[in-house]
Protein backbone atom coordinates (compact mmCIF):
# COMPACT_ATOMS: atom_id res chain seq x y z
CA UNK A 1 0.00 0.00 0.00
CA UNK A 2 1.41 3.39 -0.99
CA UNK A 3 2.00 6.21 1.50
CA UNK A 4 -0.77 8.20 -0.17
CA UNK A 5 -3.20 5.36 0.39
CA UNK A 6 -2.29 5.05 4.05
CA UNK A 7 -3.30 8.60 4.93
CA UNK A 8 -6.15 9.07 2.47
CA UNK A 9 -9.40 10.51 3.83
CA UNK A 10 -8.45 10.34 7.48
CA UNK A 11 -7.44 6.66 7.37
CA UNK A 12 -4.20 5.59 9.04
CA UNK A 13 -2.17 2.45 8.55
CA UNK A 14 -0.93 0.54 11.59
CA UNK A 15 0.62 -2.86 12.20
CA UNK A 16 -1.46 -5.55 13.78
CA UNK A 17 0.19 -7.02 16.93
CA UNK A 18 -1.31 -10.43 16.09
CA UNK A 19 -0.43 -10.86 12.42
CA UNK A 20 2.17 -8.20 11.80
CA UNK A 21 0.23 -7.08 8.71
CA UNK A 22 -0.70 -3.52 7.99
CA UNK A 23 -4.33 -2.81 8.83
CA UNK A 24 -6.56 0.11 7.96
CA UNK A 25 -7.95 2.11 10.89
CA UNK A 26 -10.88 4.46 10.45
CA UNK A 27 -10.71 7.13 13.14
CA UNK A 28 -14.18 7.86 14.52
CA UNK A 29 -13.13 9.27 17.87
CA UNK A 30 -14.52 12.72 17.19
CA UNK A 31 -12.45 14.31 14.43
CA UNK A 32 -11.56 13.41 10.88
CA UNK A 33 -8.68 14.43 8.69
CA UNK A 34 -10.03 17.97 8.40
CA UNK A 35 -10.64 18.28 12.16
CA UNK A 36 -14.41 18.26 11.64
CA UNK A 37 -16.53 16.82 14.44
CA UNK A 38 -17.99 13.40 13.88
CA UNK A 39 -20.12 11.01 15.91
CA UNK A 40 -23.39 12.69 16.86
CA UNK A 41 -22.44 15.87 15.00
CA UNK A 42 -21.75 14.38 11.56
CA UNK A 43 -23.51 16.20 8.74
CA UNK A 44 -23.79 13.99 5.68
CA UNK A 45 -25.66 13.95 2.40
CA UNK A 46 -28.34 11.27 2.19
CA UNK A 47 -29.68 9.99 -1.10
CA UNK A 48 -33.08 8.38 -1.50
CA UNK A 49 -34.79 6.55 -4.33
CA UNK A 50 -38.47 7.47 -4.67
CA UNK A 51 -41.28 6.52 -7.09
CA UNK A 52 -40.59 8.26 -10.39
CA UNK A 53 -42.77 11.31 -10.81
CA UNK A 54 -43.13 11.84 -7.05
CA UNK A 55 -39.73 13.47 -6.47
CA UNK A 56 -41.33 16.81 -5.50
CA UNK A 57 -43.75 15.02 -3.17
CA UNK A 58 -40.83 13.29 -1.44
CA UNK A 59 -38.95 16.60 -1.19
CA UNK A 60 -41.98 18.17 0.50
CA UNK A 61 -42.10 15.35 3.05
CA UNK A 62 -38.38 15.72 3.81
CA UNK A 63 -38.81 19.45 4.38
CA UNK A 64 -41.89 18.89 6.53
CA UNK A 65 -40.49 16.14 8.74
CA UNK A 66 -36.74 16.81 8.76
CA UNK A 67 -36.63 20.56 8.02
CA UNK A 68 -34.11 19.85 5.27
CA UNK A 69 -34.01 21.16 1.71
CA UNK A 70 -33.81 18.51 -1.01
CA UNK A 71 -32.13 18.48 -4.39
CA UNK A 72 -33.83 16.51 -7.13
CA UNK A 73 -31.37 14.50 -9.19
CA UNK A 74 -31.10 14.64 -12.96
CA UNK A 75 -31.71 10.90 -12.82
CA UNK A 76 -35.46 10.45 -12.26
CA UNK A 77 -36.51 8.84 -9.01
CA UNK A 78 -33.71 10.19 -6.77
CA UNK A 79 -33.45 13.06 -4.30
CA UNK A 80 -30.59 14.25 -2.04
CA UNK A 81 -30.67 16.11 1.26
CA UNK A 82 -28.27 16.86 4.10
CA UNK A 83 -28.98 15.78 7.68
CA UNK A 84 -27.25 15.33 11.00
CA UNK A 85 -26.51 11.72 11.82
CA UNK A 86 -28.60 11.91 15.00
CA UNK A 87 -31.69 12.32 12.75
CA UNK A 88 -31.03 9.01 10.98
CA UNK A 89 -33.94 7.18 12.71
CA UNK A 90 -36.37 9.79 11.40
CA UNK A 91 -34.99 9.32 7.89
CA UNK A 92 -35.88 5.62 8.00
CA UNK A 93 -39.48 6.53 8.82
CA UNK A 94 -40.04 8.65 5.71
CA UNK A 95 -43.06 7.26 3.87
CA UNK A 96 -42.20 8.31 0.32
CA UNK A 97 -38.72 6.78 -0.05
CA UNK A 98 -37.90 3.28 -1.27
CA UNK A 99 -34.16 2.99 -0.53
CA UNK A 100 -31.62 5.10 1.35
CA UNK A 101 -27.89 5.58 0.93
CA UNK A 102 -25.22 7.89 2.34
CA UNK A 103 -23.20 9.77 -0.28
CA UNK A 104 -19.42 9.30 -0.16
CA UNK A 105 -18.77 11.79 -2.93
CA UNK A 106 -20.74 13.32 -5.80
CA UNK A 107 -19.30 14.37 -9.16
CA UNK A 108 -21.76 16.54 -11.06
CA UNK A 109 -19.66 16.58 -14.24
CA UNK A 110 -17.32 13.59 -14.25
CA UNK A 111 -14.84 13.63 -17.11
CA UNK A 112 -14.76 10.14 -18.64
CA UNK A 113 -11.69 9.17 -20.65
CA UNK A 114 -11.75 8.52 -24.37
CA UNK A 115 -11.06 4.79 -24.13
CA UNK A 116 -12.64 2.11 -21.98
CA UNK A 117 -9.30 1.02 -20.51
CA UNK A 118 -8.47 4.55 -19.33
CA UNK A 119 -11.95 5.06 -17.85
CA UNK A 120 -11.82 1.80 -15.90
CA UNK A 121 -8.32 2.67 -14.71
CA UNK A 122 -9.74 5.95 -13.37
CA UNK A 123 -12.38 4.01 -11.44
CA UNK A 124 -9.65 1.88 -9.88
CA UNK A 125 -7.72 4.97 -8.76
CA UNK A 126 -10.90 6.64 -7.51
CA UNK A 127 -11.43 4.27 -4.57
CA UNK A 128 -8.36 5.45 -2.63
CA UNK A 129 -9.14 9.16 -3.17
CA UNK A 130 -12.64 9.18 -1.67
CA UNK A 131 -13.51 10.50 1.84
CA UNK A 132 -14.80 7.26 3.36
CA UNK A 133 -14.61 8.16 7.09
CA UNK A 134 -17.93 9.91 7.72
CA UNK A 135 -20.03 7.66 5.45
CA UNK A 136 -18.59 4.57 7.18
CA UNK A 137 -19.40 6.09 10.57
CA UNK A 138 -22.99 6.71 9.45
CA UNK A 139 -23.15 3.14 8.13
CA UNK A 140 -22.06 1.92 11.56
CA UNK A 141 -24.71 4.07 13.29
CA UNK A 142 -27.27 2.70 10.85
CA UNK A 143 -26.31 -0.85 11.80
CA UNK A 144 -26.85 0.00 15.48
CA UNK A 145 -30.39 1.12 14.60
CA UNK A 146 -31.04 -2.25 12.98
CA UNK A 147 -29.77 -3.94 16.15
CA UNK A 148 -32.21 -1.91 18.25
CA UNK A 149 -35.13 -2.95 16.07
CA UNK A 150 -34.01 -6.58 16.23
CA UNK A 151 -33.77 -6.55 20.04
CA UNK A 152 -37.16 -4.84 20.44
CA UNK A 153 -38.71 -7.40 18.12
CA UNK A 154 -37.39 -10.22 20.31
CA UNK A 155 -38.52 -8.55 23.53
CA UNK A 156 -42.06 -7.97 22.29
CA UNK A 157 -42.49 -11.45 20.86
CA UNK A 158 -45.01 -13.49 22.85
CA UNK A 159 -44.48 -17.24 23.03
CA UNK A 160 -47.43 -19.58 22.66
CA UNK A 161 -47.80 -22.67 24.87
CA UNK A 162 -46.73 -24.83 21.91
CA UNK A 163 -43.56 -22.73 21.46
CA UNK A 164 -42.81 -22.94 25.17
CA UNK A 165 -43.11 -26.73 25.03
CA UNK A 166 -40.71 -26.86 22.09
CA UNK A 167 -38.22 -24.71 23.98
CA UNK A 168 -38.50 -26.94 27.04
CA UNK A 169 -37.90 -30.05 24.97
CA UNK A 170 -34.92 -28.45 23.29
CA UNK A 171 -33.38 -27.63 26.67
CA UNK A 172 -33.99 -31.14 28.02
CA UNK A 173 -32.48 -32.96 25.06
CA UNK A 174 -29.70 -30.54 24.21
CA UNK A 175 -26.15 -31.87 24.59
CA UNK A 176 -24.75 -28.39 25.31
CA UNK A 177 -24.06 -27.33 28.91
CA UNK A 178 -26.95 -25.41 30.46
CA UNK A 179 -24.64 -22.58 31.48
CA UNK A 180 -24.06 -21.68 27.82
CA UNK A 181 -27.77 -21.10 27.14
CA UNK A 182 -29.50 -17.75 27.57
CA UNK A 183 -33.16 -16.87 27.27
CA UNK A 184 -34.25 -14.03 25.03
CA UNK A 185 -35.12 -11.73 27.91
CA UNK A 186 -31.87 -12.45 29.74
CA UNK A 187 -29.80 -11.70 26.65
CA UNK A 188 -31.44 -8.33 26.05
CA UNK A 189 -31.45 -7.33 29.71
CA UNK A 190 -27.79 -8.18 30.18
CA UNK A 191 -26.79 -6.24 27.10
CA UNK A 192 -28.68 -3.24 28.42
CA UNK A 193 -26.64 -3.24 31.60
CA UNK A 194 -23.29 -3.94 29.96
CA UNK A 195 -22.89 -2.31 26.56
CA UNK A 196 -19.50 -4.04 26.18
CA UNK A 197 -21.20 -7.43 26.09
CA UNK A 198 -23.44 -6.87 23.09
CA UNK A 199 -25.35 -9.78 21.57
CA UNK A 200 -23.82 -11.02 18.35
CA UNK A 201 -25.28 -9.36 15.28
CA UNK A 202 -27.16 -11.48 12.79
CA UNK A 203 -26.47 -11.46 9.07
CA UNK A 204 -30.20 -11.78 8.40
CA UNK A 205 -32.15 -8.84 6.99
CA UNK A 206 -34.29 -6.82 9.40
CA UNK A 207 -37.26 -4.65 8.45
CA UNK A 208 -37.63 -0.99 9.41
CA UNK A 209 -40.43 0.10 11.67
CA UNK A 210 -43.53 0.87 9.67
CA UNK A 211 -45.49 3.20 11.90
CA UNK A 212 -43.15 5.67 13.50
CA UNK A 213 -40.31 3.34 14.45
CA UNK A 214 -39.03 2.32 17.87
CA UNK A 215 -37.80 5.41 19.62
CA UNK A 216 -37.00 3.79 22.96
CA UNK A 217 -33.44 3.75 24.14
CA UNK A 218 -31.39 0.65 23.39
CA UNK A 219 -27.83 -0.35 24.28
CA UNK A 220 -25.21 1.92 22.76
CA UNK A 221 -23.02 0.22 20.18
CA UNK A 222 -20.77 3.11 19.18
CA UNK A 223 -17.01 2.60 19.52
CA UNK A 224 -14.21 5.14 19.64
CA UNK A 225 -12.52 3.47 16.72
CA UNK A 226 -13.81 1.37 13.82
CA UNK A 227 -10.91 -0.89 12.96
CA UNK A 228 -10.94 -2.82 9.74
CA UNK A 229 -8.37 -5.57 10.11
CA UNK A 230 -7.91 -8.09 7.33
CA UNK A 231 -11.58 -7.69 6.45
CA UNK A 232 -12.79 -7.96 10.07
CA UNK A 233 -14.65 -5.48 12.25
CA UNK A 234 -14.26 -5.51 16.05
CA UNK A 235 -17.45 -5.82 18.03
CA UNK A 236 -19.39 -8.02 15.63
CA UNK A 237 -20.02 -11.72 15.39
CA UNK A 238 -17.57 -14.24 13.94
CA UNK A 239 -18.94 -16.14 10.98
CA UNK A 240 -16.86 -19.21 10.16
CA UNK A 241 -19.50 -20.21 7.66
CA UNK A 242 -22.86 -18.89 6.56
CA UNK A 243 -24.64 -21.68 8.43
CA UNK A 244 -23.03 -20.67 11.72
CA UNK A 245 -24.57 -17.19 11.70
CA UNK A 246 -27.45 -16.93 14.23
CA UNK A 247 -30.81 -16.07 12.74
CA UNK A 248 -32.05 -13.81 15.57
CA UNK A 249 -30.94 -12.40 18.87
CA UNK A 250 -32.59 -15.36 20.60
CA UNK A 251 -29.58 -17.56 19.85
CA UNK A 252 -26.98 -14.93 20.70
CA UNK A 253 -24.83 -14.99 23.81
CA UNK A 254 -22.99 -12.22 25.64
CA UNK A 255 -19.27 -11.78 25.27
CA UNK A 256 -16.99 -11.75 28.31
CA UNK A 257 -16.13 -8.26 29.59
CA UNK A 258 -13.25 -6.66 27.75
CA UNK A 259 -13.26 -9.28 24.99
CA UNK A 260 -14.14 -8.37 21.39
CA UNK A 261 -15.38 -10.70 18.69
CA UNK A 262 -14.71 -10.14 15.03
CA UNK A 263 -16.69 -10.79 11.90
CA UNK A 264 -15.52 -11.25 8.35
CA UNK A 265 -16.77 -8.10 6.60
CA UNK A 266 -18.27 -8.90 3.21
CA UNK A 267 -19.16 -6.36 0.56
CA UNK A 268 -20.34 -5.90 -2.98
CA UNK A 269 -20.38 -3.02 -5.47
CA UNK A 270 -23.56 -2.29 -7.43
CA UNK A 271 -23.41 -0.03 -10.48
CA UNK A 272 -26.58 1.72 -11.66
CA UNK A 273 -25.89 3.33 -15.03
CA UNK A 274 -28.07 5.40 -17.35
CA UNK A 275 -26.92 7.10 -20.55
CA UNK A 276 -25.78 6.15 -24.04
CA UNK A 277 -22.38 7.87 -24.29
CA UNK A 278 -20.46 5.50 -22.02
CA UNK A 279 -17.71 3.29 -23.45
CA UNK A 280 -18.06 0.72 -20.64
CA UNK A 281 -20.79 -1.51 -19.21
CA UNK A 282 -22.22 -1.48 -15.71
CA UNK A 283 -20.62 -4.84 -14.92
CA UNK A 284 -17.20 -3.62 -16.01
CA UNK A 285 -17.46 -0.48 -13.86
CA UNK A 286 -18.62 -2.47 -10.82
CA UNK A 287 -15.87 -5.06 -11.32
CA UNK A 288 -12.96 -2.64 -11.57
CA UNK A 289 -14.18 -0.23 -8.89
CA UNK A 290 -15.03 -3.15 -6.60
CA UNK A 291 -11.56 -4.60 -7.03
CA UNK A 292 -10.02 -1.28 -5.99
CA UNK A 293 -12.30 -1.10 -2.94
CA UNK A 294 -11.27 -4.63 -1.98
CA UNK A 295 -7.57 -3.76 -2.25
CA UNK A 296 -8.04 -0.58 -0.23
CA UNK A 297 -10.08 -2.02 2.67
CA UNK A 298 -9.13 -5.72 2.49
CA UNK A 299 -12.81 -6.67 2.54
CA UNK A 300 -14.11 -9.93 1.15
CA UNK A 301 -16.44 -9.75 -1.89
CA UNK A 302 -19.77 -11.56 -1.65
CA UNK A 303 -22.58 -10.91 -4.10
CA UNK A 304 -25.45 -12.25 -1.97
CA UNK A 305 -24.62 -12.37 1.77
CA UNK A 306 -22.84 -9.05 2.03
CA UNK A 307 -22.60 -6.73 5.05
CA UNK A 308 -21.94 -3.49 3.20
CA UNK A 309 -23.06 -2.46 -0.28
CA UNK A 310 -21.13 0.22 -2.15
CA UNK A 311 -23.15 1.99 -4.85
CA UNK A 312 -21.76 3.47 -8.04
CA UNK A 313 -24.58 5.52 -9.60
CA UNK A 314 -23.80 6.89 -13.07
CA UNK A 315 -26.27 9.07 -14.99
CA UNK A 316 -24.75 10.56 -18.15
CA UNK A 317 -21.88 12.68 -16.74
CA UNK A 318 -23.09 12.58 -13.11
CA UNK A 319 -21.34 10.04 -10.86
CA UNK A 320 -22.28 9.37 -7.22
CA UNK A 321 -20.40 6.96 -4.95
CA UNK A 322 -22.46 5.94 -1.93
CA UNK A 323 -23.00 3.30 0.78
CA UNK A 324 -26.43 1.68 1.04
CA UNK A 325 -28.33 2.13 4.30
CA UNK A 326 -31.26 -0.17 3.49
CA UNK A 327 -31.07 -3.88 2.75
CA UNK A 328 -34.51 -4.00 1.17
CA UNK A 329 -36.97 -1.41 -0.02
CA UNK A 330 -38.86 0.52 2.66
CA UNK A 331 -42.10 0.23 0.68
CA UNK A 332 -42.62 -3.28 2.13
CA UNK A 333 -44.00 -2.03 5.42
CA UNK A 334 -47.76 -2.59 5.75
CA UNK A 335 -48.54 -5.50 3.44
CA UNK A 336 -48.10 -9.13 4.44
CA UNK A 337 -50.77 -10.70 2.21
CA UNK A 338 -49.99 -9.86 -1.42
CA UNK A 339 -52.15 -10.07 -4.51
CA UNK A 340 -51.30 -10.21 -8.22
CA UNK A 341 -51.18 -6.38 -8.51
CA UNK A 342 -50.26 -5.13 -5.03
CA UNK A 343 -49.47 -1.41 -5.05
CA UNK A 344 -46.25 -0.23 -3.41
CA UNK A 345 -46.84 1.63 -0.15
CA UNK A 346 -44.56 4.49 -1.25
CA UNK A 347 -46.64 5.03 -4.39
CA UNK A 348 -49.86 4.84 -2.35
CA UNK A 349 -48.48 7.50 0.00
CA UNK A 350 -47.60 9.77 -2.93
CA UNK A 351 -51.13 9.45 -4.37
CA UNK A 352 -52.71 10.26 -1.02
CA UNK A 353 -50.42 13.23 -0.43
CA UNK A 354 -51.51 14.74 -3.76
CA UNK A 355 -55.07 15.19 -2.47
CA UNK A 356 -54.01 16.51 0.98
CA UNK A 357 -56.46 14.64 3.27
CA UNK A 358 -58.06 16.72 6.01
CA UNK A 359 -59.55 15.64 9.36
CA UNK A 360 -63.03 14.09 9.01
CA UNK A 361 -62.60 13.55 5.24
CA UNK A 362 -64.28 10.42 3.89
CA UNK A 363 -61.80 8.69 1.57
CA UNK A 364 -62.86 5.76 -0.62
CA UNK A 365 -60.81 3.17 -2.49
CA UNK A 366 -63.43 1.36 -4.61
CA UNK A 367 -60.87 -1.12 -6.04
CA UNK A 368 -58.71 -1.69 -2.95
CA UNK A 369 -56.97 -4.96 -3.94
CA UNK A 370 -54.83 -5.71 -0.85
CA UNK A 371 -55.71 -2.42 0.87
CA UNK A 372 -52.38 -0.62 0.36
CA UNK A 373 -53.98 2.82 -0.14
CA UNK A 374 -56.42 2.86 2.84
CA UNK A 375 -53.78 1.29 5.10
CA UNK A 376 -51.22 3.93 4.18
CA UNK A 377 -53.79 6.66 4.69
CA UNK A 378 -54.94 5.34 8.07
CA UNK A 379 -51.34 5.17 9.31
CA UNK A 380 -50.36 8.67 8.14
CA UNK A 381 -53.68 10.57 8.29
CA UNK A 382 -55.59 8.79 11.08
CA UNK A 383 -58.14 11.60 11.51
CA UNK A 384 -59.78 10.79 8.18
CA UNK A 385 -62.17 7.89 7.59
CA UNK A 386 -61.48 5.25 4.94
CA UNK A 387 -63.67 2.79 3.05
CA UNK A 388 -61.98 -0.06 1.20
CA UNK A 389 -63.99 -2.15 -1.21
CA UNK A 390 -63.61 -4.64 -4.05
CA UNK A 391 -65.80 -7.03 -6.01
CA UNK A 392 -63.35 -9.91 -5.45
CA UNK A 393 -63.76 -11.88 -2.23
CA UNK A 394 -60.07 -12.87 -2.18
CA UNK A 395 -59.06 -9.20 -2.36
CA UNK A 396 -61.32 -8.37 0.58
CA UNK A 397 -59.83 -11.21 2.62
CA UNK A 398 -56.30 -9.97 1.88
CA UNK A 399 -57.25 -6.45 2.95
CA UNK A 400 -58.74 -7.70 6.21
CA UNK A 401 -55.65 -9.80 6.92
CA UNK A 402 -53.36 -6.83 6.29
CA UNK A 403 -55.46 -4.65 8.63
CA UNK A 404 -55.29 -7.35 11.30
CA UNK A 405 -51.52 -7.52 10.86
CA UNK A 406 -51.24 -3.81 11.73
CA UNK A 407 -53.60 -4.32 14.68
CA UNK A 408 -51.50 -7.15 16.07
CA UNK A 409 -48.22 -5.32 15.51
CA UNK A 410 -49.50 -2.27 17.38
CA UNK A 411 -50.90 -4.42 20.15
CA UNK A 412 -47.58 -6.24 20.58
CA UNK A 413 -45.82 -2.90 20.90
CA UNK A 414 -48.17 -1.91 23.69
CA UNK A 415 -49.95 0.76 21.69
CA UNK A 416 -53.36 1.88 22.96
CA UNK A 417 -54.45 2.90 19.42
CA UNK A 418 -55.66 -0.58 18.60
CA UNK A 419 -58.12 0.17 15.82
CA UNK A 420 -57.79 1.72 12.38
CA UNK A 421 -60.38 4.05 10.81
CA UNK A 422 -61.08 1.63 7.94
CA UNK A 423 -64.21 -0.25 6.91
CA UNK A 424 -63.94 -3.07 4.36
CA UNK A 425 -66.88 -3.93 2.09
CA UNK A 426 -67.41 -6.26 -0.86
CA UNK A 427 -69.37 -4.36 -3.49
CA UNK A 428 -70.12 -3.78 -7.15
CA UNK A 429 -67.99 -0.88 -8.36
CA UNK A 430 -70.74 0.38 -10.69
CA UNK A 431 -73.35 0.35 -7.90
CA UNK A 432 -71.63 1.54 -4.74
CA UNK A 433 -73.74 1.31 -1.56
CA UNK A 434 -72.89 4.92 -0.70
CA UNK A 435 -75.14 7.96 -0.54
CA UNK A 436 -74.87 10.45 -3.40
CA UNK A 437 -72.41 13.29 -2.75
CA UNK A 438 -71.07 11.88 0.54
CA UNK A 439 -67.40 11.18 -0.27
CA UNK A 440 -64.65 13.80 -0.16
CA UNK A 441 -61.79 11.93 -1.88
CA UNK A 442 -61.51 8.86 -4.11
CA UNK A 443 -58.07 7.26 -4.49
CA UNK A 444 -57.64 3.99 -6.34
CA UNK A 445 -55.44 1.86 -8.58
CA UNK A 446 -57.54 1.08 -11.66
CA UNK A 447 -57.14 -2.15 -13.68
CA UNK A 448 -54.39 -1.88 -16.28
CA UNK A 449 -55.95 -4.60 -18.41
CA UNK A 450 -52.89 -6.85 -18.23
CA UNK A 451 -52.81 -9.12 -15.14
CA UNK A 452 -56.43 -8.42 -14.23
CA UNK A 453 -59.18 -7.86 -16.82
CA UNK A 454 -58.35 -6.77 -20.35
CA UNK A 455 -57.98 -3.62 -22.42
CA UNK A 456 -61.25 -4.47 -24.17
CA UNK A 457 -63.17 -4.69 -20.88
CA UNK A 458 -61.70 -1.37 -19.75
CA UNK A 459 -63.68 0.45 -22.47
CA UNK A 460 -66.87 -0.61 -20.66
CA UNK A 461 -65.50 -0.43 -17.11
CA UNK A 462 -63.88 3.02 -17.13
CA UNK A 463 -67.01 5.03 -18.17
CA UNK A 464 -69.20 3.25 -15.59
CA UNK A 465 -66.48 3.67 -12.97
CA UNK A 466 -66.00 7.42 -13.49
CA UNK A 467 -69.75 8.00 -13.58
CA UNK A 468 -70.32 6.18 -10.27
CA UNK A 469 -67.36 7.99 -8.69
CA UNK A 470 -68.91 11.27 -9.82
CA UNK A 471 -72.17 10.31 -8.15
CA UNK A 472 -70.72 9.55 -4.69
CA UNK A 473 -68.18 12.41 -4.69
CA UNK A 474 -69.13 15.84 -3.30
CA UNK A 475 -69.75 18.44 -6.02
CA UNK A 476 -67.17 21.22 -6.31
CA UNK A 477 -64.97 20.11 -3.37
CA UNK A 478 -64.56 16.42 -4.20
CA UNK A 479 -61.27 15.07 -5.60
CA UNK A 480 -60.09 11.86 -7.25
CA UNK A 481 -56.56 10.48 -7.72
CA UNK A 482 -56.57 7.57 -10.17
CA UNK A 483 -53.66 5.41 -11.33
CA UNK A 484 -53.83 3.60 -14.67
CA UNK A 485 -51.58 2.37 -17.44
CA UNK A 486 -54.40 2.26 -20.01
CA UNK A 487 -53.96 5.95 -20.78
CA UNK A 488 -55.73 5.93 -24.15
CA UNK A 489 -58.93 4.45 -22.74
CA UNK A 490 -58.87 6.76 -19.71
CA UNK A 491 -58.30 9.91 -21.77
CA UNK A 492 -61.17 9.03 -24.11
CA UNK A 493 -63.47 8.29 -21.16
CA UNK A 494 -62.50 11.50 -19.37
CA UNK A 495 -63.31 13.56 -22.47
CA UNK A 496 -66.93 12.34 -22.21
CA UNK A 497 -67.16 13.10 -18.49
CA UNK A 498 -66.44 16.83 -18.61
CA UNK A 499 -69.73 17.58 -16.83
CA UNK A 500 -68.53 15.54 -13.79
CA UNK A 501 -64.73 15.73 -13.72
CA UNK A 502 -62.06 18.26 -14.65
CA UNK A 503 -58.42 17.16 -14.91
CA UNK A 504 -56.09 19.21 -12.70
CA UNK A 505 -52.75 17.64 -13.62
CA UNK A 506 -51.04 14.33 -14.44
CA UNK A 507 -48.05 12.65 -12.79
CA UNK A 508 -46.16 10.19 -14.99
CA UNK A 509 -44.89 7.20 -13.02
CA UNK A 510 -43.13 3.90 -13.56
CA UNK A 511 -44.98 0.89 -12.14
CA UNK A 512 -43.07 -2.36 -12.48
CA UNK A 513 -41.48 -1.20 -15.72
CA UNK A 514 -44.81 0.04 -17.14
CA UNK A 515 -45.24 3.68 -18.10
CA UNK A 516 -48.36 4.66 -16.15
CA UNK A 517 -50.07 7.89 -15.12
CA UNK A 518 -51.65 9.27 -11.96
CA UNK A 519 -54.56 11.58 -12.84
CA UNK A 520 -55.61 14.22 -10.33
CA UNK A 521 -59.27 15.12 -10.98
CA UNK A 522 -61.58 17.68 -9.40
CA UNK A 523 -65.33 17.28 -9.17
CA UNK A 524 -67.36 19.93 -10.97
CA UNK A 525 -70.04 21.93 -9.18
CA UNK A 526 -72.85 20.26 -11.13
CA UNK A 527 -75.14 18.14 -8.96
CA UNK A 528 -75.46 14.51 -10.02
CA UNK A 529 -79.21 14.55 -9.30
CA UNK A 530 -79.64 17.44 -11.72
CA UNK A 531 -77.73 15.52 -14.37
CA UNK A 532 -80.02 12.53 -13.83
CA UNK A 533 -83.14 14.70 -14.18
CA UNK A 534 -81.82 16.26 -17.39
CA UNK A 535 -81.18 12.81 -18.84
CA UNK A 536 -84.71 11.67 -17.90
CA UNK A 537 -86.26 14.74 -19.50
CA UNK A 538 -84.11 14.33 -22.58
CA UNK A 539 -85.10 10.71 -23.21
CA UNK A 540 -88.88 11.39 -23.83
CA UNK A 541 -88.03 14.27 -26.17
CA UNK A 542 -85.73 12.05 -28.21
CA UNK A 543 -88.38 9.32 -28.25
CA UNK A 544 -91.00 11.77 -29.58
CA UNK A 545 -88.69 12.91 -32.36
CA UNK A 546 -88.05 9.31 -33.33
CA UNK A 547 -91.79 8.56 -33.55
CA UNK A 548 -92.42 11.64 -35.68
Amino acid sequence: MSEANKECSGHLSQKSPETGREVLVVDTSGTNADDQPVGDSITVKIGATVPTGFEHTAAEEVKEKLCAESTISKDRGRIYFEINSKNLPQVHCLKSVDNLFVVVQEFSDYQFKDTKEETLQDFQLLAEKLPWSNPLEVWKINNSLKKKRSWRKVVNKKSTPKENAKKANAENYSEEPHSEKHSTADTVDTSTKTPEGLPLESNKKTECCSDGGDKDEAPSVSRDTLQIQEGRLPGTATAASDEDVPATCENDCDLPDGQEASKLLKFRVTCNRAGEKHNFTSNEAARDFGGAVQDFFLWKPDMTKFDIEVLLNIHNSEVVVAIALTEESLHKRNITHFGPTTLRSTLAYGMLRLCKPQPSDIIIDPMCGTGAIPLEGAMEWPCSYYMAGDNNELAINRTINNINHIHNKRHNKGSTAYGLPIDTVQWDLCKLPIRTGSADIIVTDMPFGKRIGSRKKNWDLYPSCLKEMGRVCRPEIGKAVLLTQDKKCFAKTLSTMGHLWQKSHTVWVNVGGLHAAVYFLKRTSLSFNKITEDIKNKEPAEKTKTEE
